[in-house]
Order: structure tokens, then C-alpha cells, then sequence
């Protein structure tokens, strides 16, 4: 098959275009810059350059679907949240991925917590805050809490008065709105415990389970761990039959003393890929085999160049924690003999870099920040798609 990876930016993606190429495919790659480190592996036929989904939605949807024509694309894999856009626009273009209307009530994090309540599943106690005065007044029902806009990721400004990211976002610098609120629940005790999944049909066909021991800045995940997979299996099967859901879908969890404890759901890819083989994707992705692609636990990968640059940035202390990881867990470039992605990952940090100055933003906000969608109407939808976003608008006010 010819298969477009887009946000090539992403370490997973880069993980899909050498995991679908081994497999055998003839896969291409896609971004908003060319520097993009996945744009450069070796394991690609071709590389193009399109407009920023969120700056210029319909522009980006032109743009894959006239590579796709072009190509004679069999598949499109959005890699990230570009994916909103390509729903919603990209009509003409083979893309794996679930209707608009679908992904954004997983995305919203509120309508996500109605969803899972409405199927039985285990969710923290939840309030809504649309403004300063309701936040206050949400925090101070918790004892423990966390809280995070409605529309966020990567643990990005996460309020919580407890554990390692306690007092690293003020209550003042935050200003919930009706357009953009934040859920405050309930802090839940134990490790935080993710996962990957693709489904066809709303049939799961491959699933995995990971955990983060080494993450930047207490949110964003570097190193990954396989684990036990089952019960979160059986999660991503009801979720998933439920919507009748295509694409690729991620939850995290807190696996509390008492079972898992739903916290929110990213309906893309995540980096449960990097523990994932070749034949595994494939199954997943393409073949979509009756019998489901299950990470076994024990898989170990990371990120060699940000547990580096996460070492330097924390002090001698952290150094020689990463030595010895850097000699004893596998990263997600070796054996791979595809050096160039890793030398325009330092290009690609220098890019978002200089751009987190600029804007005042964390890095991984403006690592990520034309690619998002936050929740806006996006020019062009249609109206049956601007109606479903302005009903979970609505249950929200």
C-alpha cells in the first residue's frame, strides 16, 4: 500500500514511517516545516511541505488531498491532532481516522468524562470551572486535586496541589472562560498507566500498555515501559464498540489500588507505537486481522535525545541517572541505521525553541501549537459537524 505519516515532527510518527515501511509499504511524510525530523528517514519515498492545519485549515486539507491524488494515496495516518482537520475538510482523501463529530467529543475533556460515566466506566469526581471565581470555588472542594483545561495534552499547565508538579502552575495565572474551561477532579492515588490502541468498525485490532519512568518535567513522556494490558483492553474494546470507532485511539489511566481510573482520552497516536512492532502496526493499521496485535509487558524503548537534553537541563544530579540509561534501555533510533531524523531533531529543536521564546510559551506547546485544535469551529466544516461542536458546546455552558 502508499500510505501518507503526517506531523512528521512527532517521535511516533517517525516510529509509523519506519514500522509501516518494514512491513512493506511505500509510506510518505508530511509537516508544517521542512526540517521535520521524520520527513529525513531513509525508510521514505518522498516528503512535501503543507500548510498549518490550525493557522490554515482548508489550505492543509488541499494540500493532502492533492498529494494523496498525486500519489494515489491507499491511506493518510495523522500522527497528531492535524487529524481534526483532515475529518472535517479532507473528504477526498483516504484518511484513518474516526468522523469529526466523533473525535471531538473524545478530544473535550468534559464530554469525554460524560461519555465514560453514561458506559459505566470509573472516572475521578468532576467540576467544571468557567471562570476564576468557579475554579476557587472548585479547588476547594479537594482536599487533593488536579485540574487542566478542557482542551490540553502532554500534561502541558497542569494545577494540582500534589506530587512532583505541586505549585508548578498558580492558581492566578489561570483564567478559565466559557469557551475555554478547565475540569478540576479529584486526585487519585497511584502510577499513571497510558495506552495505544487501533480500531477498525469500532473492533480494536491492536493494543498496548505503557507507562512513563522518565518524563520531562514530571508531564511528557521520554522513556517507555510495556505492561499487563488486559484490563485496559477490555476499555478500549467497549469505548471503541460503542462509537463504532476507526482510527487510532489513547487513554491514560491512574491505576489506583482499586483498578483503573479513567483521567482522559487522545484520539491519535501516542507513543505506545515506539513499543510496537513492525508486523504489530501493520496487523493493526492496514490488515486489521480478526485476532488483535497485544503488547506483551517487559518492552522497554526511549528517547535518547531528549533524556539527554532533559539530563543537561536538570543538573549534574540527573546526569548520571541517564548514563545509565542511556547504556541499559534501548532508544527508539537504534538498530535502525536512519541517522538523519536525529540530526534534524537538533534543527527541530532549535525551530521550537526559538518559537517557546518568542510566544512565551512552554516547549512543548510551541512544539506542537499548528498542529492543535482546541476546540475551535474550523472554516469549511460542515454544518452538521459545526452542530455537533456546538452541542458539546452547549452541555458544557
Amino acid at each position: 500500500m502508499r500510505l501518507l505519516v503526517t506531523s512528521s515532527r512527532m517521535p511516533f510518527a517517525l516510529a509509523l514511517i519506519r514500522r509501516l515501511a518494514e512491513a512493506g509499504h511505500t509510506v510518505y511524510a508530511s509537516d508544517t516545516y521542512a526540517a521535520a525530523p521524520g520527513s529525513h528517514s531513509r525508510f521514505l519515498a518522498g516528503h512535501f511541505v503543507t500548510a498549518a492545519p490550525r493557522t490554515d485549515p482548508q489550505a492543509f486539507a488541499a494540500d493532502v488531498e492533492r498529494f494523496a491524488e498525486e500519489q494515489s494515496l491507499d491511506l493518510v495516518v495523522p500522527s497528531w491532532e492535524d487529524a481534526f482537520y483532515l475529518a472535517a475538510l479532507a473528504h477526498k482523501a483516504p484518511v484513518y481516522t474516526a468522523p469529526f463529530t466523533t473525535l471531538a467529543r473524545l478530544h473535550d475533556k468534559f464530554s469525554f468524562k460524560q461519555l465514560a460515566a453514561d458506559l459505566g466506566l470509573r472516572i475521578p469526581e468532576t467540576v467544571l470551572a468557567r471562570s476564576p471565581e468557579e475554579l476557587r470555588e472548585a479547588l476547594a472542594r479537594f482536599p487533593r486535586y488536579f485540574a487542566r483545561a478542557v482542551f490540553s495534552r502532554g500534561g502541558v499547565s497542569l494545577l494540582t496541589n500534589e506530587g512532583p508538579l505541586a505549585g508548578h502552575v498558580a492558581v492566578e495565572d489561570i483564567d478559565p472562560s466559557p469557551e475555554l474551561p478547565w475540569l478540576v477532579q479529584e486526585f487519585v492515588d497511584g502510577p499513571m498507566l497510558c495506552t495505544y490502541s487501533t480500531l477498525h468498525d469500532g473492533r480494536l485490532t491492536a493494543h498496548c500498555a505503557y507507562r512513563a519512568p522518565r518524563q520531562w518535567e514530571h508531564s511528557t513522556g521520554i522513556q517507555f515501559l510495556s505492561v499487563d494490558g488486559d484490563a485496559s483492553r477490555a476499555i478500549a474494546e467497549r469505548i471503541g464498540e460503542a462509537l463504532s470507532y476507526t482510527g487510532q485511539l489513547s487513554f491514560d489511566f491512574v491505576a489506583s489500588p482499586d483498578g483503573l481510573v479513567m483521567i482522559e482520552c487522545n484520539p491519535r497516536t501516542t507513543d505506545g507505537v515506539l513499543l510496537m512492532s513492525s508486523d504489530e502496526l501493520n496487523r493493526g493499521i492496514v490488515e486489521a486481522r480478526p485476532e488483535p496485535a497485544l503488547v506483551e509487558a517487559g518492552r522497554e524503548v526511549q528517547l535518547d535525545f531528549a533524556v539527554v537534553a532533559e539530563a543537561l537541563t536538570q543538573g549534574s544530579g540527573e546526569l548520571s541517572h541517564a548514563l545509565h540509561d542511556l547504556r541499559h534501555v534501548p532508544g527508539a533510533d537504534r538498530g535502525w541505521r536512519d541517522r538523519l531524523p536525529t540530526l534534524y531533531s537538533f534543527l527541530a529543536f532549535a525551530h521550537h525553541e526559538r518559537l517557546s521564546r518568542r510566544e512565551h510559551e512552554q516547549l512543548f506547546v510551541a512544539m506542537s501549537d499548528d498542529v492543535c485544535w482546541n476546540g475551535e469551529p474550523i472554516p469549511g466544516m460542515s454544518d452538521a459537524d459545526a452542530e455537533a461542536l456546538a452541542e458539546i458546546e452547549r452541555v458544557r455552558a
